[in-house]
């Protein structure tokens, strides 16, 4: 039995400054014909996000630390990752404990939930997989990771958004999670499928990376999509 989509979310403590602030957005006012509309929902960010532990048998999913540099170091020479996160693209331990600080802050900042993911014999780094709120007003979650060279092809990336996605579409006004791949990447919009995402389509020059715009596989994970 595929034990992917299991996982056990404990709080983990991490001492966040609280900012005494409701954003508080208007209902929106619709034209002529097009009816009665239902007000923004509200966001308090004066709660700070907690960011927990999810586990299962195959990996743990948990707070970046500064031991972790050592993979970031690693990644900053991969010649795909650096282009599309805020991964460095220099091998220096003050840009990768740099890094990790900034994953720490996204709970502060209410930007999202950015994960390491780890071995749970050796807790050893292996990649990243985040879960981020900008459209959380409008119910929707996007999802990004990544996985170092040397630990693909053994089934992380899928056993890590199994983990995130189970845990995602269970938080408060999530109705819709959301990833974007690139058509050439295979193995990622694979792995999402997998899990049971649904292509929807894809988005003409959604994005530059590097240099250049490049299209994107629009994918989306409903609860009503969960086996």
């Amino acid at each position: 039995m595929d034990t992917a989509g299991q996982v056990l979310a404990t709080p983990v403590g991490d001492g966040l400054r609280e900012r005494r602030q409701v954003v508080h957005f208007p209902p929106f006012k619709p034209t002529r014909g097009v009816g009665e509309f239902v007000c923004w929902q509200t966001v308090d960010v004066s709660v700070p996000l907690r960011l927990p532990r999810l586990e299962d048998t195959h990996l743990v999913l948990r707070a970046f630390v500064d031991g972790d540099a050592h993979l970031i170091q690693d990644v900053s020479t991969d010649p795909f990752i650096p282009l599309i996160t805020s991964v460095p693209d220099v091998p220096d331990i003050e840009s990768a404990h740099a890094f990790i600080h900034r994953q720490q802050a996204r709970l502060d900042d209410h930007a999202g939930y950015s994960f390491a993911i780890a071995d749970p014999a050796s807790n050893e780094a292996l990649g990243q997989i985040g879960l981020w709120l900008p459209n959380l007003m409008q119910g929707r979650v996007s999802i990004g990771y990544w996985v170092a060279a040397r630990h693909r092809g053994r089934g992380i990336a899928r056993h890590a958004l199994a983990s995130i996605s189970t845990w995602g579409l269970g938080l408060p006004g999530v109705h819709r999670l959301e990833l974007y791949v690139e058509p050439w990447n295979q193995a990622s919009w694979r792995t999402a499928e997998r899990v049971g995402y649904q292509r929807e389509g894809l988005l003409r020059s959604w994005q530059t990376v590097g240099e250049e715009r490049r299209d994107m596989y629009m994918y989306s994970l409903l609860p009503r999509d969960r086996p």
